[in-house]
């Protein structure tokens, strides 16, 4: 198969993988970690998970994609064998079933941007009830339908036109904004106790082990390791281009991320906040929307004397909340595309078959607020069984020789040592064993029936629709290989 779209520089791969990287979690769902977990205190094993964790992973799926140049089927098939194909296309549905109802996120972006955009947002009595009256009706559809329809356009245009293209407008746009908020928000008065709590660790919170296991998890849910789609990016990475420099300035580039939005929300919720700072940045509300729908808006409200100069700031937050959801859900999509154009699907039928799917399964999530929290628990703690499968795949094509054939061949300018042989093979399989077993344990102790498949949030559910995917995917193996690999040599 020859490879007919690469990525046109170093800088338009970066910046596209960025997009995949920086999400909604970036912002909403890191701060109220941070909230939950001792402020500082948490800042530090998080840190160290973005080196034991984030950093590995992403070396490794820069690596693979690079090396197979193919989606993650037949990268897996490649990389591990024949028999364990099914582990590449479990990645996939990992990714995909967490595109189905990230389209219906991206849409509520969307709403909340337009809404402050007019005026209207800035003019709501009660932003509870105005954000259970949108959720609850038929609206998100419509914005559903919308998000996957942008994204659909700019996957269909190809690697050079679409994703590089739009990227290159996005993510600057993204950052822009952010740094503009980040600004106004240091210079709120008393914005300072929320610097100073953000960052002063307490040594009694940095013993408790939860600290360190939702570290852990922010760094697997938040930097885009092991979700397949920085793999899928890599096919078009040209042959000269460097692996390790490129993971390593995602990894540290998407934290760095994190880190402003979440001063600028902390400096903004302690400035002006007339109630407990840290109670209102921890709640979660539904599908942990609490923070960003319900409560900063209200918070917007307060900025200033002047309902322009808050629905300005209020648009600006929601619109790069929009771009940083757009960016990801463009991977998302991109993944599911290049899986059925390595069966030999060509582009555009592929992402008219995608667009449709993405769709139809996207509305019981835009309908029905309790399905969305089971899919978004299913394969969110599936995208760590993916990260696991990753490092598996490495370990059986040889740790060493992938290290020195695959990561430091062609186009390597900075070399990768032995430390990265243990860290792939001892380090992340225990992490995600770790991680894996305590979200199934917590579950059967906030679930009596943890067995049942269908409730929304524990043991039995994850486990019972992991395994339908698995039986169905270790049954078509052996197609899988021949479709993919064998015909794409």
């Amino acid at each position: 198969m020859k490879q007919q779209e690469f990525f046109t520089s170093r800088w338009a791969l970066i910046i596209s993988v960025l997009g995949i990287a920086v999400g909604t979690g970036n912002i909403w769902r890191f701060s109220r970690v941070v909230a939950q977990n001792g402020g500082g205190s948490f800042l530090i094993p998080w840190v160290i998970f973005l080196l034991l964790w984030s950093v590995p992973l992403i070396i490794a799926e820069f690596a693979i994609g690079k090396y197979a140049r193919l989606g993650p089927i037949g990268a897996i098939g490649k990389i591990a064998g024949k028999n364990f194909t099914w582990m590449g296309a479990f990645i996939v549905m990992v990714a995909t079933g967490i595109m189905f109802y990230y389209s219906v996120v991206t849409g509520w972006c969307l709403k909340y941007f337009l809404s402050a955009a007019s005026g209207n947002l800035m003019h709501v009595e009660n932003h509870f009830d105005y954000w259970n009256q949108f959720a609850s009706g038929y609206s998100p559809v419509l914005y559903h339908i919308i998000s996957i329809g942008i994204v659909a356009y700019i996957v269909y245009r190809g690697i050079t036109n679409g994703i590089e293209k739009f990227s290159k407008i996005l993510v600057p746009a993204l950052l822009l904004i952010l740094f503009g908020l980040f600004i106004r928000a240091i210079t709120l008065p008393s914005s300072f106790e929320g610097i100073k709590y953000f960052f002063t660790p307490d040594l009694n919170i940095i013993l408790d082990y939860k600290v360190w296991l939702n570290a852990l998890t922010q760094n697997a849910w938040d930097t885009g390791a092991g979700w397949g789609l920085i793999m899928t990016y890599a096919i078009y990475m040209r042959h000269k281009e460097d692996i390790s420099l490129n993971a390593s300035l995602i990894a540290f580039g998407n934290n760095s991320i994190s880190l402003i939005a979440g001063i600028t929300i902390f400096s903004t919720v302690f400035a002006l906040s007339s109630v407990d700072a840290m109670q209102q940045i921890s709640q979660s509300g539904p599908a942990n929307t609490g923070l960003t729908f319900i409560y900063l808006p209200k918070l917007f409200e307060r900025l200033s004397q002047s309902n322009f100069i808050n629905s300005v700031f209020a648009s600006a937050f929601f619109l790069a909340l929009f771009f940083a959801a757009l960016t990801s859900l463009i991977s998302m999509v991109e993944l599911a595309t290049r899986t059925l154009i390595d069966f030999g699907v060509g582009r555009r039928k592929a992402i008219i078959v995608i667009s449709i799917i993405g769709f139809l399964l996207g509305i019981p999530s835009a309908l029905n607020m309790k399905f969305l929290i089971n899919q978004d628990w299913v394969w969110g703690v599936g995208l760590l069984l993916s990260g696991a499968f990753i490092s598996f795949a490495i370990i059986k094509f040889g740790v060493n020789r992938f290290r020195i054939e695959v990561i430091n061949g062609i186009g390597s300018d900075v070399k990768i040592g032995q430390w990265y042989n243990i860290i792939i093979k001892y380090f992340v399989p225990v992490q995600a064993i770790i991680l894996i077993s305590w979200w199934l344990i917590s579950s059967i102790n906030w679930d009596s029936e943890w067995w049942n498949p269908f409730h929304i949030e524990n043991a039995g559910t994850a486990l019972f629709q992991w395994t339908i995917v698995l039986i169905v995917f270790i049954a078509f193996n052996k197609f899988m290989f021949q479709k993919v690999v064998e015909n794409n040599k």
